[in-house]
């Protein structure tokens, strides 16, 4: 017998709703109308983090009451959120900065939302993800998009061989810690003369692009005695290829 959902406190026409509301990368202004009214009529905002996101709330005079939830939440947390909505108080989900649900907790609180038949919408607005890559010139018809690429080389190079399989633009989130590195490893597994883009700190006062082929770009960033910011990797379609990265690359 299945185990007893959070269903009971209300249905699915009684609840409240759970809103995935977007919020700027960066520039403060980069919010809609919308955005700004969900946050203020739910009865609930729930964060990555309270102290950025409260930055966010003064800015625009919005008081409503917020309660963290971030990748470390236990299950707990979860249930609290859905047995609120269930109840009738409509919530509205907020990450550090973008859209929610790409590469953030924000998946596990619509799943378990689905499963009680609680209402799920999105409130469009920013997305480091769209931003980069419309700005980075390289082929943007069909991309791949790997989220925050796992830590060590072996599970990183086998990520990005199949990626490069699709013979479309490979789009990631990186570490300023690690980018070096990374691009280090993307300069030894792809073809050369391989494209490679890096957007830094998108909306911000010190926005960058930082473009060229993978060694190039490789030379550029390790050159610097320190790289700064949020950073979105992109690396272009091989010219020339099968799709197939560069075996010499290795596990």
């Amino acid at each position: 017998m299945n185990q007893k959902t959070a269903e009971t406190p209300g249905t699915a026409q009684t609840a409240g709703r759970l809103y995935l509301v977007a919020t700027p990368i960066g520039n403060l202004e980069d919010i809609t109308l919308r955005a700004i009214r969900i946050l203020k009529e739910c009865g609930l905002i729930a964060c990555e983090d309270t102290r950025r996101t409260r930055i966010l709330l003064d800015h625009y005079g919005i008081k409503n009451e917020t309660v963290s939830y971030h990748s470390y939440s236990d299950n707990s947390k979860t249930g609290f959120l859905i047995r609120s909505m269930l109840e009738g108080k409509s919530i509205a989900y907020v990450t550090d900065g973008g859209t929610p649900g790409i590469s953030d907790p924000g998946e596990i609180l619509v799943r378990d939302a689905v499963k009680n038949r609680i209402t799920v919408e999105s409130v469009p607005g920013p997305s480091a993800l769209v931003s980069a890559l419309v700005c980075s010139g390289l082929p943007a018809n069909g991309f791949i998009f790997l989220g925050f690429l796992q830590r060590k080389p072996g599970k990183i190079k086998k990520a990005l061989k199949k990626a490069a399989e699709s013979g479309k633009t490979i789009v990631f989130y990186e570490s300023p810690f690690r980018v070096v590195k990374t691009v280090g490893l993307c300069a030894g597994i792809f073809r050369e003369g391989t494209q490679c883009v890096i957007a830094r700190e998108i909306t911000k006062k010190f926005e960058e692009y930082i473009r060229g082929t993978l060694a190039e770009v490789y030379a550029e960033i390790s050159s610097r005695k320190e790289i700064k910011g949020e950073i979105v990797v992109m690396v272009g379609p091989e010219e020339g290829g099968d799709g197939r990265a560069n075996e010499k690359g290795g596990e």
